[in-house]
């Protein structure tokens, strides 16, 4: 399942903004589209979510799209393409501001970092700036609530591998020096097995134990 939202960035003077479309892969958290725009607009969106679908080679039928009830978000525009590419529509519920946590962390992630600025002096500003922060997001960033692993690593297949060689280099250590683990071999954290969105009742123990449906950032 991808989720998508829009965010505000200051611009230069008071009451200017700038609009940032993010769509992301809730499972590995990999960022898979994004782009900024002067105003929101459904168009825009609907380039944005056929574009990622199309680099991301989704076939049709085998996709769910996440978004809260924002007007692009329920726009003629936004419904028509999802139903041309066979893309399973997913809203928030009414009245339920955290209904979609991927996204909302992803943003406070963003707007947290230490270099984010209090304000952008140009579109070109704002543009650069997320240019580097989702090639950290997606490359670097070693998120909680994959076991902090790299979204692109989870994206991409490579996260069991990782684990695997974690574990093997903590077991190395526990072998040499089991007093500085007081006697219990250490466990790499594993990754989650799914990740949801409004879980259906069966899956809702689960969910609510799980960090991955809480709105912090990782």
């Amino acid at each position: 399942m991808l989720s998508w939202d829009i965010t505000k960035l200051k611009g230069p003077a008071k009451w200017s903004y700038f609009h940032l479309y993010v769509i992301l892969d809730i499972f590995s958290r990999y960022v898979v589209g994004w782009l900024i725009a002067e105003r929101e607009c459904s168009e825009l969106a609907k380039q944005l979510i056929e574009d990622t679908a199309q680099r991301q080679n989704i076939a049709p039928g085998t996709l769910s799209l996440h978004a809260d009830r924002g007007s692009s978000m329920r726009s003629k525009p936004v419904a028509s393409l999802l139903v041309d590419l066979e893309i399973t529509r997913s809203h928030s519920r009414p009245y339920t501001s955290d209904d979609n946590p991927y996204s909302e962390a992803q943003f406070k992630t963003l707007k947290y970092r230490p270099d984010f600025p209090e304000r952008f002096g140009s579109i070109e500003d704002a543009r650069a700036h997320c240019q580097t922060f989702f090639a950290w997001y997606n490359n670097e960033h070693r998120h909680g609530g994959i076991a902090y692993m790299m979204p692109r690593s989870v994206h991409h297949g490579l996260a069991q591998d990782l684990i695997t060689t974690r574990q093997a280099s903590l077991d190395v250590a526990f072998a040499k020096h089991p007093n500085r683990f007081k006697g219990q071999r250490p466990v790499t954290a594993k990754l989650p097995t799914a990740a949801w969105i409004n879980p259906p009742p069966e899956k809702k123990v689960d969910a609510q134990t799980s960090n991955d449906t809480t709105p912090i950032a990782q």
